[in-house]
């Protein structure tokens, strides 16, 4: 099954197509989290018109709530949220990364207790491509072991060969019509290991290959320094994606080393918080100074929030706790996000990558610059 088109490449960046059984969808591409079967505050509607073509959800919410039964009897989880793209789903692994409280791990899988009730529950790698063949999602992540990345070298190889071998045992379980698996890299922020494991699963038939474990507590250039020596030694012929990461500098970065997909849900959580994404950086409308600025909140973008509504009002809405704020806010953070992607690949496919990273990276330099003087005590 034929799951990746490369178009052109500048440098190590690409640009491609994405083959699902919903449709082509092109790259680099960030999709939207939709954890529980819906991108917060959003319809599918609103997806659809920030021309949104993929987006996530999670084994492990939709296993606990409302089950994947449920789910499956309502038609599978494009019927049940009423989403016509492609659906890329989480194994679950990083959930249970998370839970580390709560879960207990062994050779078969993991045993852990639910953070809604406290009822215990049982995630193998047979069971989570079960869960994710009742959803019915376009693409199945494989069951993986993510330790933290600090852990001890014992627990990384560890976490390294358990995800090998339930790789191969994801691999065996049954999948839904058309669906693609891809599987994951781990190995901390070694990498020797990270090399070593690349080679194990990159051995194994996975329609597509995904960098885990990173964007999980390690500096921001550690984790750029993984992905530039990773990511170009990742089958060429195949989608490659980094998951769960993450700032829009971390997505340029992943970009320029040869990375396809990106996921994160900083978008619409920054924007329930307060913290827009501009050109150059942050807006955070919680400031006094937006409380009577008529201007929108980004001169020219062409979302629905900025094209109907000024900062003033969405201070209101953020400081009145009023809906409506996480609604309009979800909507621009998100269209900043799928707007970088697209424009990545609009600069990949003329020879202008470089350029177009380097004139994002400036621009948040001299945001940065002007802040730091606007606020300057005795300046101004």
């Amino acid at each position: 099954m034929t799951a990746f088109r490369l178009l052109g490449c500048d440098g190590t960046a690409r640009a491609g197509v994405l083959h699902t059984a919903r449709g082509d969808v092109e790259t680099p591409v960030f999709m939207p989290v939709g954890t529980q079967a819906s991108v917060k505050a959003l319809s599918s509607g609103d997806l659809a018109a920030l021309g949104a073509r993929i987006i996530l959800g999670n084994t492990y919410h939709l296993a606990l709530r409302p089950g994947a039964n449920c789910v499956r009897e309502q038609g599978g989880l494009h019927r049940f949220m009423a989403w016509p793209g492609a659906i890329l789903t989480d194994s679950g692994g990083f959930q249970v990364f998370s839970l580390r409280e709560r879960r207990t791990l062994d050779e078969d899988g993991v045993t852990f207790r639910s953070h809604i009730d406290g009822s215990e529950h049982r995630l193998t790698p047979e069971s989570a491509m079960e869960i994710q063949a009742a959803l019915g999602s376009d693409i199945a992540m494989a069951f993986d072991e993510c330790p933290p990345s600090d852990a001890p070298a014992a627990e990384l190889d560890g976490a390294m060969a358990r995800t090998t071998r339930w790789a191969a045992r994801c691999l065996a379980a049954p999948r839904a019509p058309g669906q693609l698996r891809f599987g994951i890299v781990q190995g901390g922020i070694d990498l020797s290991r990270r090399r070593a494991h690349l080679a194990e699963i990159a051995a194994l038939p996975f329609e597509g290959f995904a960098l885990g474990g990173l964007g999980v507590g390690e500096p921001p250039e550690v984790m750029h320094d993984i992905v530039g020596a990773i990511a170009p030694q990742m089958p060429a012929g195949s989608p490659r994606y980094l998951m769960g990461v993450g700032t829009p500098r971390d997505i340029l970065a992943g970009i320029a080393a040869g990375i396809d997909m990106f996921d994160c849900v900083m978008p619409t959580r920054n924007a329930r918080n307060g913290q827009l994404f501009v050109r150059g950086g942050r807006l955070n409308i919680a400031n006094a100074r937006h409380r009577q600025d008529p201007r929108p909140i980004e001169e020219g973008c062409p979302c629905e929030c900025c094209g109907s509504y000024g900062r003033a009002y969405l201070a209101h809405l953020f400081h009145a706790k009023e809906l409506l704020y996480y609604r309009l806010a979800s909507i621009h953070n998100l269209r900043h996000y799928l707007d970088l992607a697209r424009g990545a690949r609009t600069a990949i496919l003329s020879g202008t990558f470089k350029q177009y990273q380097a004139a994002i990276l400036s621009a948040e330099g001299d945001r940065a610059t002007a802040e730091r003087r606007d606020h300057a005590p005795g300046l101004g």
